[in-house]
């Protein structure tokens, strides 16, 4: 019970924070109400989800600086001594620095030192050792794209390609937040109005039983009037059933820090939210828009692909070409790398070309068709999301219409079955239509508000689609 108690206080204590930044926001909570812009800033700081998919980003930026390690400076040091009888068969040292740069291009100095009885006379050095610098080139394969430059490059388009990502799941929670809370909200109307119209039926039960006591009505009516209680209780009974499931749902967004913490039974829905999604969701800019735009972050995902594709092609296009690297070390005693002597270098080339290619140009066939798949994706979305958006538009309207249509047909009912409960109290009424006529408003009214979590949903969707919440 203390623990409760400890997760509701830190619940409210980041909802006070809220408050000192939103002056509207201290009204409300006053009146123990979580506004909708209230709940989804709470879903975004501290949902799980929401914190996974920040995880993107930082596993991006931690394969960009793998993909940046393979052009790190390299120490290398290969030491072997034989020593046996007293004879020092070999003291062999080769050391080497190397720095490779961006267009395979790889600088190398290096220091060596060989002594002893059976050392190979091609790795023999002077005294004082050997020094060396030079470059190898490839001017093949390699030169201008191989497999460092692809994987930084990718590194590179993979962290944009996670922000993208962390959006959708990002809206993804967002949406799946918002259809709960407008649950809540249904769930929360429907018990009101069952509420006030089992206290209708009372007082009308009562009243019936008045008019039974002086004559003007048959004894059979207050049977008629204490079934519709009955009923009316049921169908509260109902709402609070369904109330109560909601909470449970939209309590599976509600997270302060690592705690999941649960809906206070005096905390209610925003009952304006009709009025105010409007505002916090402007529906006009999308309509004035009229064309999916390239900051879409599913339009993005996919472009993203496409540029990773499309560096997996040019790889495997470059691996078509011949293997050849060229090496030159200008070699000298370490006393004497000052005096530079043209005669001292080592060069060497290196040379391989596999005569068929087979592998290679099935490879790169592999990597086309990947690419042009994407490509084929990204077209197929951009035209799905563009149908979605105009169809989530003309749903929206068409709620909008019915809304005020049923709006109209209430405000009928209403006059219908207040005349009829005129004609109920001068006799001239039955309690048949009476409860007819309330039963015909109560349809109407569970429909207007069936109408309002549909338009609530849906333009909760829309968003989703745009990946703009």
């Amino acid at each position: 019970m203390q623990a409760q108690k400890n997760k509701w206080m830190l619940f409210f204590m980041i909802l006070a924070l809220l408050c000192n930044k939103h002056n509207a926001t201290c009204q409300e909570l006053q009146s123990n109400i979580l506004t909708y812009t209230e709940y989804l800033g709470i879903v975004k700081k501290f949902h799980p989800r929401i914190k996974q998919s920040n995880l993107l980003i930082t596993a991006g930026e931690a394969e960009l600086l793998k993909a940046r390690g393979a052009f790190d400076p390299k120490i290398e040091v290969d030491y072997e001594k034989k020593q046996f009888k007293d004879s020092e068969y070999y003291s062999i040292l080769n050391s080497s620095f190397k720095i490779p740069t961006w267009y395979g291009i790889e600088i190398k100095a290096g220091f060596d030192n060989s002594e002893g009885i059976y050392v190979n006379p091609q790795n023999g050095t002077p005294n004082a050792g050997l020094t060396s610098l030079g470059v190898t080139i490839p001017i093949g394969q390699g030169l201008w794209i191989d497999q460092r430059m692809t994987d930084l490059r990718k590194a590179k388009l993979q962290i944009q390609l996670s922000k993208t990502e962390q959006r959708l799941v990002a809206a993804e929670v967002l949406y799946d937040a918002s259809v709960a809370y407008f649950d809540w909200l249904k769930a929360y109307n429907e018990i009101k109005l069952y509420e006030n119209y089992l206290q209708f039926a009372e007082t009308r039960y009562n009243g019936v039983l008045k008019l039974i006591d002086l004559g003007d009505k048959p004894a059979i009516d207050s049977v008629e009037a204490g079934i519709m209680i009955k009923n009316r209780k049921i169908n509260l009974q109902e709402a609070e059933l369904k109330l109560t499931k909601a909470k449970l749902e939209l309590a599976n967004f509600l997270w302060i820090e690592n705690v999941p913490v649960e809906l206070q039974e005096t905390l209610i829905p925003d009952e304006n939210l009709q009025k105010n999604i409007v505002n916090q969701l402007p529906f006009e800019r999308i309509e004035a828009s009229g064309n999916l735009s390239n900051d879409h972050p599913k339009i993005q995902s996919l472009q993203r692909k496409i540029e990773i594709l499309t560096l997996d092609q040019q790889l495997k296009s470059n691996l078509l070409l011949p293997k050849i690297d060229v090496g030159y070390y200008y070699l000298s005693e370490p006393s004497y790398f000052d005096n530079y002597r043209w005669e001292d270098y080592k060069i060497g080339i290196n040379f391989t070309f596999p005569i068929f290619l087979r592998k290679e140009r099935g490879a790169l066939n592999l990597a086309k068709l990947k690419l042009q798949d994407s490509k084929f994706e990204l077209d197929l979305e951009r035209l799905q999301l563009e149908n979605k958006i105009k169809a989530g538009v003309t749903e929206i309207k068409a709620l909008q219409n019915q809304m005020e249509t049923t709006g109209s047909l209430i405000k009928d009912y209403r006059k219908m079955l207040d005349s009829e409960d005129r004609l109920f109290t001068l006799g001239e009424s039955s309690m048949f239509l009476l409860n007819s006529r309330e039963n015909s408003l109560i349809t109407s009214q569970l429909s207007q508000i069936n109408l309002e979590n549909r338009f609530f949903n849906s333009y909760a969707h829309l968003f989703k689609i745009l990946g703009d919440f």
